[in-house]
């Protein structure tokens, strides 16, 4: 396109108020100027010295040293440089002056522009748009039919040719009316034209003579026909692909020649977290590298990748190049991770079948072990941070630590964190719950017992927990639930360091470290004479209190989320999501059980879940009707109803059974029958 500066005559001499008379006539005769830019030494305007001006000087018989200064124009025609193409037409058409001054971006002389030039370059663009579109219309398949003022043809195309079957010879210089008929008496627009199978458009354009000719445009309306019909198989094609996909049980992408995602299926979208907006047009290595998909355009052959693990769920990539004339024209990704149960289930019976021995050391191992460490305390609540970090400086000593917290609030994992952060983490860690252990039995299973020492024991005698923690921790659950008698001999425990096995003689030194846990009042057994007020000051060295979850309801969605990587990865599901409903019963619950009972429901809603996320009816019928309730508020009057709600629910739904409403409310046996003597409920 013809540009503005490409028609200036460029001022490449400089000429001020003091330039002579002659040093003008000079410029101007080699110039062939008409006038002369005045300015000042940085190129600004001052005004023009015209030819008027030098024949007005010649006439006064000035001197040919004398200045121009006197004879100078202040006023002049400036145009800037970058001034749009259409205003300086107009400025052509209305200005009386003949010469322009022109300025550059910084309003600097730059140059000259004359009417003549201006004139010039006009037509010099005319022809070549002339040429231009002559071209165009010569390959184009829209036929162009034009008359004059007079309505006599003039001009027509190859394409109206072929369209009308009229040759261009057999029509130019006859009148449109007695060619076309029709067309002549037809009003300005768009017509269609069975005759033809056209759409013909009818316009008017000025004539040189100010008068109004007319453009006839034919466009084939078979070829339209032709394109709607392959348009709309298209549509059709891929309307059902993309219904295919919205269906599809695994997840399926798709990508053109240049790996850029075209279509993607919802499965997909949930097991990466991604949004449809965010993965549509996007390269897929940018928003999906784990697929590497663009190795198909490499090897231009199908593959299947190794496990990969996504939110515990195991899934693989099936890569299928497209291919047309032996070329890639684009991928298809198969994630698939909906039908690996099998696979899992495969991989659970090759490790049944490994040798028991084997299997039953690692057991053996793992009970004398902490497999705990902070990473695995989950929560987003300040509290927690700061019972952490609490606990963690606590590890660092030899103090004995006292965990207290309701059932199913994490009072072990803090003791295998505490025991895996000491300096006795090389050391056994050892649990007792006493609790789960007859009372007759706890003594000997605490320091073990010499041969014969009661009926039915074994030969060579047993070794007690505290023989196994010598050097490393033993961790008391439950110790609320220890008797009396063996209250003081754990008091000598400690205070000692030693101990006598049950039936022997023998003075047994070990070096362990405590720690101990309990959900109940311990202040409140002291007071009773329940618990011994020397043994509580000699475990309450360094207490830590862990919160119930209902005290940090964030952590709910927190739990729900890390708990569900993990599950999916135990149970061999691919539950990738939870539906707000779902949701929103989890919050509003009460949680009698803590993250216990947080993880129970969620492994049961797992299981039963059918569309890859968990819905409302997949939770427990008790814990729903509680959340539906009204009444069921937070406020800790109302919280103790729902909590004896849930524990009628579940003797019901277990027939009475203890232990299984204890597992129902994913809390410990004990545990229950505190709670059925708390709400005095038939035991």
């Amino acid at each position: 396109m013809l540009q503005f500066r490409d028609i200036v005559t460029p001022v490449d001499c400089v000429i001020t108020e003091g330039t002579t008379l002659k040093e003008a006539i000079e410029i101007i005769k080699k110039k062939k100027w008409n006038l002369l830019p005045v300015t000042d030494e940085n190129r600004n305007i001052k005004g023009v010295f015209t030819r008027s001006g030098l024949y007005q000087m010649i006439l006064d018989r000035l001197p040919l040293e004398t200045t121009i200064e006197s004879y100078i124009k202040k006023k002049s025609l400036t145009i800037r440089v970058d001034t749009p193409y259409h205003q300086i037409e107009e400025m052509v058409k209305t200005s009386k002056a003949g010469t322009g001054v022109v300025l550059d971006e910084e309003g600097k002389v730059m140059g000259l522009l004359t009417k003549t030039e201006m004139v010039l370059a006009l037509l010099k663009s005319a022809n070549t748009l002339k040429e231009q579109l002559e071209t165009i219309l010569r390959h184009s398949n829209i036929g162009v039919l034009m008359t004059d003022e007079d309505s006599q043809i003039i001009y027509a195309n190859e394409a109206f040719s072929k369209i009308t079957g009229r040759s261009i010879d057999s029509i130019l210089s006859h009148q449109l009316g007695n060619v076309f008929p029709s067309l002549a008496i037809s009003p300005q627009g768009h017509h269609h034209d069975e005759k033809y199978k056209s759409i013909i458009h009818l316009s008017s354009y000025e004539t040189v003579n100010r008068k109004e000719g007319k453009i006839i445009l034919f466009q084939d309306i078979s070829e339209i026909e032709k394109m709607a019909e392959e348009l709309q198989t298209v549509k059709k094609l891929k309307l059902t692909i993309e219904t295919s996909l919205e269906h599809a049980y695994d997840g399926i992408l798709m990508t053109d020649e240049k790996n850029i995602i075209k279509m993607v299926s919802p499965p997909l979208l949930e097991l990466f977290d991604l949004e449809k907006a965010q993965v549509l047009h996007q390269d897929v290595d940018s928003v999906l590298p784990q697929l590497k998909l663009a190795n198909v355009f490499k090897t231009e052959t199908a593959e299947i990748s190794d496990f990969n693990e996504r939110k515990g769920i195991k899934y693989i990539v099936h890569r299928i190049p497209i291919l047309k004339d032996g070329k890639v024209i684009g991928a298809i990704g198969k994630v698939m991770f909906r039908q690996l149960n099998e696979v899992s289930e495969l991989f659970k019976r090759l490790q049944k079948a490994e040798n028991k021995a084997s299997f039953y050391h690692r057991q053996l191992q793992q009970t004398e072990s902490a497999r705990f460490t902070w990473d695995h305390i989950l929560s987003e609540y300040p509290y927690m941070d700061k019972l952490k970090k609490s606990a963690a400086k606590a590890a660092k000593g030899r103090s004995t630590v006292l965990i207290r917290g309701e059932s199913g609030t994490g009072k072990e994992l803090f003791a295998h964190a505490i025991h895996n952060s000491s300096a006795r983490s090389d050391g056994r860690f050892v649990i007792v719950n006493c609790a789960a252990i007859p009372e007759d039995l706890l003594e000997s299973e605490f320091f073990g017992y010499e041969e014969g020492a009661f009926t039915g024991a074994k030969q060579r005698g047993k070794v007690g927990k505290f023989d196994l923690a010598n050097g490393g921790t033993l961790f008391l659950d439950e110790i609320g639930d220890m008797s009396i008698a063996l209250q003081a001999k754990l008091l000598r425990v400690l205070q000692e360091r030693e101990f006598y096995r049950v039936g022997g003689n023998e003075r047994i030194k070990v070096d362990v470290r405590i720690i101990a846990a309990t959900n109940r009042n311990l202040e409140k057994m002291v007071k009773e004479g329940e618990f011994r007020e020397d043994l509580y000051y000699r475990l309450n060295v360094i207490s830590l209190n862990i919160p119930p979850l209902r005290e940090r309801v964030h952590d709910v969605e927190h739990l729900t989320n890390k708990l569900m990587i993990e599950l999916n990865s135990m149970l061999g599901t691919s539950i990738t999501g939870i539906s707000g409903k779902a949701k929103d019963a989890l919050l509003q619950y009460s949680w009698p059980g803590n993250v216990r009972e947080l993880r129970n429901v969620l492994e049961r809603a797992m299981t039963f879940a059918e569309h890859g996320n968990i819905q409302t009816e997949d939770l427990p019928d008790y814990l729903i009707s509680q959340v539906s309730e009204p009444l069921m508020q937070k406020n800790a009057g109302l919280a103790g109803d729902a909590e004896l709600g849930a524990i009628k629910k579940a003797m019901i739904q277990a027939n009475g059974n203890k232990a299984q409403a204890a597992r129902l409310l994913g809390i410990s046996r004990s545990g229950l029958y505190e709670k059925l003597k708390k709400y005095e409920l038939s035991v």
